[in-house]
């Protein structure tokens, strides 16, 4: 490929480097100049231009990005169609990306104009999710170079889809763990498992002895499991403790204990009668990502997990302090035909309000909570899933007769997230995008929330809209399908806003006036704006 200046008038089937202006039309990069063209820019009193023209056996650049792709491409995967040099991979199903780091470093290596990236390697992915790319930086490529970067890449990367397994949970007790610990432990493991179509068809809880351990595991083979997970009420920290001594003792074999990866030392991998045993950390207890995840995932997706490989997870296993950040798919058109639903939240106890519970006061004729619910029932929305948790059943009465799902949140004194994740896992799969709204913001109404729709549905790279007011941001806020993960894995009380700061090119904003921040957390507040107070009911 020869690439430089040249006069118009010699440039006639060459391509244009950079757009360029005429006076009636613009001539786009990448565009092959025609005789008319080279006319055009003559007269313009253009000197010269900028193109790109090919040698015999050169290879345009999209040609040679699907060419990459293609070769690149394993099972699990889809492919777009090469456009501007680059050609996207995607997840076919969901499961985990399978990389060969050598294979991309090869390729890499092979000229500066071949470029080919991907997610990190056995990241957990759902089906639609940009994995990989290939771009080829110059408008074309000579043929020698594209076949030894095909022959670099055969195979590369595939996604190892879920299979669904039948987990048997072990549980040990001691006298300091509640019981409620054990049932949250338990609902936390099961939203881990739902992206795999995976569930816990039965649970052992048992003294924290080997014996009751082992004999539970067999209990739960013979019932038919083909996956065991126990959790300890005490840590393991030897090979001869509880839970290790009790897969020896049920005629298993410990394979590894401990990783490199932190939060998730602590974790245990195991086989009994064939059968994948875990040990869970203690942080598995938690929805937050950690290092029981990256191994779990690996094995609900079929791939054989080795001792090397957990010693080998120590570069990047510093979890501590690094917050999850998710990684949008390259935006595509979103169809008006797109599902969006909406959650609201109404499971708070309501502490600022000094007793009664905010969402059952009344405000024109109606509870701030009906209010929230009418509004997102009325904006023509594929689901509405209402969040309870406090006063549950006066919460659901006051929300009756209303298109929408009520679902509850036991968990909702350990603070919002816990409620943002049970109306997650409440939405149909094909979801595209949601709307979570507040109980307690009677000022937002259907138009509102249309606006936020209509927002989202006309900019391909708005990923997340949000309420402003006056310009500062707050609710409601819609969230497209790509961030969906990373809601699930929020804990506490401090909402989702550190995702919206971390992922400033992806958000959209709507102004809708005051009502976006109008939040009646207080009597005082609420009687300033015309409501009154319900009775106390507990």
């Amino acid at each position: 490929m020869k690439f430089g200046p040249r006069p118009p008038r010699e440039a006639a089937g060459c391509i244009l480097a950079h757009k360029t202006r005429l006076a009636d039309r613009t001539l786009k990069k990448g565009h092959v100049l025609s005789e008319t063209d080279c006319a055009d820019l003559a007269a313009s009193g253009q000197a010269q231009v900028v193109v790109a023209s090919l040698d015999p056996g050169d290879i345009g650049e999209d040609d040679a990005a699907r060419r990459l792709a293609l070769a690149a491409k394993g099972p699990g995967l889809e492919e777009d169609t090469a456009f501007t040099g680059r050609m996207n991979l995607y997840a076919a199903a969901s499961g985990v990306l399978v990389v060969d780091p050598e294979a991309i470093t090869a390729a890499n290596r092979i000229d500066p104009a071949i470029t080919f990236a991907t997610l990190a390697n056995h990241s957990r992915v759902v089906a639609g999710r940009m994995v990989a790319t290939a771009k080829i930086i110059s408008f074309a490529l000579a043929g020698p170079l594209v076949e030894r970067a095909e022959a670099a890449l055969r195979g590369a990367v595939r996604v190892a889809a879920f299979t669904p397994r039948k987990v048997g949970l072990v549980a040990t007790e001691l006298p300091h763990l509640k019981p409620s610990t054990l049932d949250k432990t338990r609902r936390v493991l099961e939203d881990r498992l739902r992206p795999s179509g995976s569930s816990v068809i039965a649970e052992k809880r048992v003294p924290h002895t080997q014996e009751a351990v082992a004999e539970a595991m067999n209990e739960l083979v013979r019932a038919g499991a083909d996956f065991l997970i126990l959790f300890g009420a005490s840590a393991i920290v030897d090979r001869h403790d509880v839970l290790p001594a009790a897969v020896d003792r049920a005629g298993g074999q410990v394979r590894h204990l401990g990783m490199p990866v932190d939060p998730g030392n602590l974790l245990m991998l195991a086989m009994l009668d064939g059968l994948p045993v875990l040990g869970a950390p203690g942080c598995a207890r938690s929805p937050k990502e950690n290092g029981f995840d990256w191994v779990l995932d690996r094995l609900l997706a079929g791939i054989e997990v080795e001792p090397d490989d957990i010693t080998a997870l120590g570069v990047g296993g510093l979890l501590m302090e690094i917050a999850s950040r998710p990684q949008p798919r390259e935006a595509a058109s979103k169809s008006r035909k797109s599902k969006i639903a909406a959650i609201v939240l109404a499971a708070g106890k309501s502490s600022r309000m000094g007793g009664p519970n905010k969402l059952l006061a009344e405000l024109e004729g109606k509870t701030l909570v009906r209010h929230a619910a009418e509004a997102a029932t009325g904006a023509h929305l594929s689901q509405v899933v209402l969040v309870t948790g406090h006063l549950a059943d006066a919460v659901s009465a006051t929300v009756s007769g209303l298109a929408l799902e009520v679902v509850h949140n036991p968990d909702f004194a350990d603070g919002m997230a816990a409620s943002i994740r049970t109306g997650m896992n409440a939405l149909s799969p094909d979801t595209d995008a949601v709307i979570i709204l507040l109980g307690d913001m009677p000022r937002i109404d259907s138009r509102i929330l249309q606006r936020l729709v209509a927002t989202y549905r006309e900019n391909d790279t708005g990923l997340i809209v949000t309420a402003t007011a006056g310009g500062k941001r707050g609710n409601p806020v819609l969230w497209d399908s790509r961030f969906f993960d990373a809601l699930k894995s929020l804990s506490g009380d401090i909402g989702a806003r550190h995702i919206i700061a971390d992922n400033p090119d992806f958000v959209r904003e709507v102004e809708i006036g005051e009502a976006a921040r109008l939040d009646l957390d207080t009597p005082e507040a609420l009687h300033r704006a015309g409501g009154r107070l319900p009775p106390q009911t507990g």
